[in-house]
């Protein structure tokens, strides 16, 4: 539509109604003029007959009715990118907020993406390590996958999120350029210091692009801020050719959102109060994670929920595990027990790590030995829960070696010291040392070869194996 300055029919709150408005579009992005000098920014939500609904990225206290005229862009939220916005922290919309001046660019997209057909889409199989035992070794994040992870308020997702940012890298041998891009979403401005802080004193910085949504800022800007993130990192990608790791936190936020300005349009509500297209939403976001055939570099996330309530049956992370390849559950029963990171291995899973480790890639023993470990903490578990019953004493002798095995399983594989960074063949070592407390036969989920080859601690050194370059075949 053509530009022109409009005034307003009425204010609600942050919603703001322009009346004559014609040939606007849903997600429009507006410009308020305010006592002709102050500039504000909004969105258009609603469009009915020549009445335009706009949620304003700001507050409206300053408006009113007689100093604010309104001008339509004629376009959606769009961030302007150059290779200068890694080492930056930028608001929850792209504006900068580290006092470097703003990013001057002719390149200009479109936050929402650009459409991506289908078939173009390589299946993912270079892994990404992240220095966690747990992760690395159990439920491998692999290049181009989405794997979430769910927590519950108060625990320590936000310091797994920091370590996972501070020490993720590609493989022990790959020479590809690796960058970060971090979205907060109402988030404190304590947690947005925490992440900044714990970003620059490791040197991570550098190679990290951070979007800080705080919580007293409008909510509106946190259904943009994923977008913005995951726009940055298609930049990066598949223009500049990096492997880049997106971790978004806290989704929940997203949703919580969601459902607010959702309300504020009486919208019909679904489960929980949700809108029906929660998932779609929710879909457009995971979906933009993967590797484009013709093009360099990949985009790999890690989105980070609060569950409700601890409530993993909760619609959030019930359409979550719908959309992405897995998940990574934080345990609050491992947490009280100062376990970190509480990753509760059992109902954790990476669907794609079958296809991203083994022989090649990580080491020939990898999936076998991820296979025992599940196999073996199952029955840890089973052991655990017949003590509570008929009391350890009466346990048989293998039962017993369970669990030890559970004990010592949770505290020296799963736990690890904040800020220790594990490689790949640390983990599978560790996990080897573990597994060498059962008698061989007991070991039924590994292959033969593989078991006679690293039972023995006077085999040839599992070091030796050394991990493929990434992107070889």
């Amino acid at each position: 539509m053509a530009i022109e300055y409009l005034g307003l029919d009425s204010i609600e709150g942050p919603l703001v109604v322009v009346d004559g408005v014609r040939g606007a579009a849903y997600n429009e992005i507006v410009h308020f003029r305010v006592n002709r000098q102050e500039e504000k920014l909004g969105q258009v939500i609603a469009i009915e007959g020549e009445q335009a609904m706009v949620q304003v990225f700001d507050s409206t206290t300053s408006m009113s009715l007689d100093n604010t005229h309104t001008m339509f862009s004629g376009h959606g939220m769009e961030i302007e990118l150059s290779p200068e916005i890694q080492g930056r922290v930028f608001d929850g919309i792209g504006r900068p907020i580290d006092d470097l001046g703003a990013i001057h660019s002719n390149i200009k997209r479109d936050v929402n993406g650009a459409p991506l057909n289908p078939v173009s889409r390589i299946y993912p199989r270079d892994y990404i390590e992240t220095g966690f035992s747990a992760i690395d070794g159990l439920m491998t994040l692999i290049r181009g996958q989405k794997l979430p992870i769910f927590s519950g308020d108060g625990m320590s997702h936000n310091e797994v999120a920091a370590q996972i940012v501070k020490q993720a890298k590609l493989g022990e041998n790959s020479d590809e350029e690796f960058a970060v891009v971090f979205a907060a979403m109402g988030v404190k401005h304590d947690v947005a210091d925490f992440f900044r802080r714990q970003f620059e004193e490791s040197g991570a910085m550098d190679h990290v692009t951070m979007f800080v949504n705080s919580a007293d800022d409008p909510v509106m800007e946190r259904l943009i801020t994923p977008r913005v993130a995951l726009t940055t990192a298609e930049y990066l990608a598949y223009d500049l050719g990096k492997h880049v790791l997106v971790v978004l936190t806290d989704m929940t936020s997203f949703c919580e959102a969601l459902r607010e300005i959702s309300s504020a349009k009486q919208e019909i509500p679904s489960r929980k109060g949700y809108p029906g297209y929660l998932y779609s939403e929710l879909a457009t976001i995971y979906e933009r994670a993967g590797i484009v055939e013709g093009r360099p570099g990949s985009v790999t996330q890690i989105p980070i929920l609060t569950m409700p309530n601890d409530d993993i049956t909760h619609p959030i992370p019930d359409l979550t595990g719908y959309i992405t390849e897995g998940q990574i559950v934080l345990d609050r029963s491992l947490e009280g027990k100062n376990i970190f990171p509480p990753i509760n291995v059992l109902p954790s899973l990476s669907r794609l790590m079958k296809d991203g480790i083994g022989e090649g890639f990580t080491r020939e023993d990898h999936g076998d030995v991820s296979n025992q470990l599940f196999a073996a903490y199952s029955g840890a578990a089973e052991a655990k829960s017949l003590a509570s019953v008929i009391g350890e004493e009466e346990l048989s002798d293998i039962d017993k070696t369970y669990l030890n095995f559970g004990e010592k399983f949770e505290n020296q594989f799963i736990g690890q010291s904040q800020d220790e960074t594990r490689s790949i063949v640390d983990t599978l070592d560790i996990g080897w040392d573990l597994l060498r407390q059962f008698p061989k036969d007991e070991l039924t989920r590994m292959d033969t070869e593989i078991l006679n080859k690293y039972y023995n601690k006077n085999s040839q050194s599992t070091s030796e194996q050394e991990p493929r370059e990434a992107g070889e075949d």
